[in-house]
Formats: C-alpha cells, sequence, structure tokens
C-alpha cells in the first residue's frame, strides 16, 4: 500500500464529443475509488486536438459525480481575465461540494494570447500576481487589490467557494526555469511535474528553498506526476509507479490515452488497470 493519491486523466481528446462515454469514464473512475479527474485545457490552440473547454465540462461532471476531485490541468490563467476565473473556480467549487483543484500554467503559444488579447511577454509576472488575488477574492467578501496587471476596488464575488482558498498546482515544463520553481514554492499547493524520477529531488529542493524563503512549510507543497499505460507492458509501467513512489510524488495521475481507444476500450483499460494496482496492494 502506496501515499500517493491516485487519479485518472479523463480522455477528452479520443471521447470527442461522446458525452455518454464521457460521463461513464468519470462515473467508472468514481465507482473505481481513483482520487481526482484531469481535463485538458482549450480555449484557441493552433495545434490542439478536439478538447472541451475545462471549466465547463467540469461544471457538467460535477453534476453527476458526488466524491471524485475535478482538476483541470491546467488552465493558461494569464490568458484569462483574474475577476471571471475566480467566479467560474468558486462556482464549480460550489456545484462539486468543494472537489476543485485549480491547475494553472502560462502556456507557449503567442498565438493563443493574441487571439484572447492579452500580453505574452509578461505572462510569468501576471501569474505571480493573479495568483495572489484569486486568494483573496475566494477568501474576502470585498477586496481591494492595486497591482501591475489588476486593479480591484471594494468588489468582490458571490457566493464565495467552499474552499477558502481553492488550492491551486502549477504546471511546468520539464524543465522549469528558476521563476516557475520560485512561483511554485511562496505561491501555489503544488505542482505537475513532467520530469524524470532522477530531475525531481534537485527540482523539489529548489522549491522547497523557495517555500521556506516566503515563509511556508515545504511540506505544503504536493507534487503529481503522470503514468501513461499505452505502449507499455504492465510490467514497465508498474516499475515506473514503483519510480514515482519511491521519488516522493504526492499524487499520480493514470492515463488512459494516447492509443486511439474507443469508449469500450477506454472503460476496459481503466478496469484493467485498477485490477493490477489492487493486486499490487496499492490504494488511492
Amino acid at each position: 500500500m502506496i501515499a500517493m493519491k491516485i487519479g485518472v486523466s479523463l480522455p477528452v481528446r479520443e471521447l470527442e464529443d461522446d458525452l455518454g462515454a464521457i460521463r461513464a469514464f468519470a462515473e467508472l473512475a468514481e465507482e473505481l475509488g481513483y482520487t481526482h479527474l484531469r481535463i485538458p485545457e482549450q480555449i484557441a490552440r493552433e495545434d490542439s486536438g478536439h478538447l472541451h473547454e475545462p471549466m465547463t465540462l467540469l461544471a457538467w461532471v460535477a453534476g453527476f459525480t458526488r466524491k471524485i476531485g475535478l482538476v483541470p490541468s491546467v488552465l493558461i490563467l494569464p490568458a484569462r481575465q483574474t475577476a471571471l476565473v475566480a467566479k467560474q473556480a468558486a462556482e464549480v467549487d460550489r456545484l462539486s461540494g468543494g472537489r476543485l483543484r485549480l491547475g494553472i500554467g502560462v502556456g507557449r503559444s503567442r498565438r493563443e494570447y493574441q487571439a484572447l488579447g492579452q500580453d505574452f511577454a509578461t505572462r510569468g509576472r501576471r501569474c505571480s500576481e493573479q495568483m495572489q488575488l484569486l486568494k483573496r477574492l475566494w477568501t474576502e467578501e470585498e477586496v481591494v487589490f492595486e497591482g501591475e496587471f489588476d486593479r480591484v476596488d471594494h468588489v468582490g464575488i458571490n457566493p464565495l467557494p467552499i474552499q477558502r482558498p481553492i488550492p491551486m498546482w502549477i504546471g511546468a515544463a520539464s524543465a522549469p526555469s528558476e521563476p516557475v520553481l520560485r512561483r511554485i514554492g511562496e505561491h501555489a499547493d503544488g505542482w505537475f511535474a513532467l520530469c524524470s524520477p532522477a530531475e525531481f529531488a534537485g527540482l523539489r529542493a529548489r522549491i522547497e528553498a523557495h517555500a521556506r524563503s516566503a515563509g511556508r512549510s515545504p511540506g505544503d507543497v504536493g507534487a503529481e506526476s503522470g503514468l501513461g499505460i499505452h505502449g507499455r507492458s504492465e510490467a514497465e509501467w508498474l516499475a515506473i509507479l514503483d519510480e514515482r513512489q519511491a521519488s516522493g510524488v504526492t499524487h499520480l495521475c493514470m492515463r488512459t490515452l494516447g492509443g486511439g481507444l474507443d469508449a469500450t476500450g477506454h472503460l476496459d483499460a481503466l478496469q484493467r488497470v485498477t485490477e493490477v494496482l489492487r493486486d499490487k496492494g496499492v490504494r488511492s
């Protein structure tokens, strides 16, 4: 038995507009005991596949699930209006009974920022400021805030979310820059680690140093890794799971996508993965 919280990626790229299949997968994941569902982001991308807007989809999923966590991973936060994100996230959190964990990042597409009328060059600084403002909008009925990018003058959102504040996790590239590591350590509740187990320890140490400098406990910053089963034997992906466990990640996201499976194929794959994990003594 391991301590990691194990969730699963909702394969919306491959299920596309089959809402019945999306619902069946989410309900099965909850029934099987997975702790959270991760859903990717898309607004306007030049290189993406078929994706639904995550906050809207999660509001729908919240209506027919009862306990599984809901995780957009990740919203391109600086491309969005801060107060609107605060309101949307608070709504999903209330509709789900406090199950939202908000994944955020800064993205890499200049065209997406251009399409949304936002400045690509300042996205890192803006993200750090937005995180501070979001926490206040989720915890205070009336906010006064004067930042470089946002100004809030005695206004707030109503109703506030159930979680005050909603946890925010940062999605970082495989080799995150020092400003990103600082942002995680200073402001985030966790990060989505795309690095190898060998790289993880060094990156985590730098994040922990930034957390201490900000007066935070390093233990307050979680880490989530992904694990795809497509193209790997059972022995191979179990070995990777063991590596992730040994590295100290707090969360793991299993992925059935990538093999072009149909709806039945994804459900069968999720069931098989669960049986293997249970045989190994793994509980989410």
